[in-house]
């Protein structure tokens, strides 16, 4: 049995407009919710063995300050160019290509990709938008990432910030 956790990234600082959208930070608010979701997350002994992040730098950041929260070693942070701004597809294209050995993968990336993804993974649970520090995580009932589908998903859990 595996868990896929997709979280997405911690609220960004959009008030300085010189910023590129894949440049643009944390805000303090951000920073904060990081903190309550891993606490969440570790009463629920929930914690990555690898964590694929967008290279955008509000999902970076986010994934080192969930990190440091859980008390990781940072090796487990692999940054993938692809998740920025990635489309279902995409994103599911990474997860396939992870080895079977991982049992427990998350995903740190945008909207609406991380939406759709949850929703076309769990189509008995509809979400209309995963906010920021959201997550959602999915049980998984096969022995590799390859084989990846609705019908061996279910939630496990799902959480937000304001929740």
């Amino acid at each position: 049995m595996k868990t896929l956790v997709l979280l997405r990234h911690a609220k960004s600082d959009g008030d300085n407009i010189h910023d590129a959208d894949h440049d643009r930070g944390l805000s303090k608010r951000g920073e904060k919710d990081i903190s309550e979701i891993a606490l969440r997350l570790l009463k629920k002994d929930i914690s990555p063995k690898i964590l694929l992040s967008s290279s955008a730098n509000r999902a970076v950041s986010t994934s080192k300050i969930f990190i440091e929260n859980l008390g990781l070693s940072p090796d487990i942070l692999k940054i993938e160019p692809q998740l920025y701004l990635a489309i279902p597809s995409d994103i599911l294209s990474l997860i396939k290509k992870q080895e079977s050995s991982t049992s427990e993968l998350f995903i740190v990336g945008h909207n609406p990709g991380l939406t759709l993804l949850s929703n076309k993974l769990l189509p008995d649970f509809h979400l209309d938008n995963l906010p920021t520090t959201g997550i959602v995580a999915i049980r998984y009932t096969a022995k590799n990432w390859v084989e990846l589908s609705p019908t061996r998903c279910s939630l496990l859990y799902h959480d937000f910030p304001k929740n």
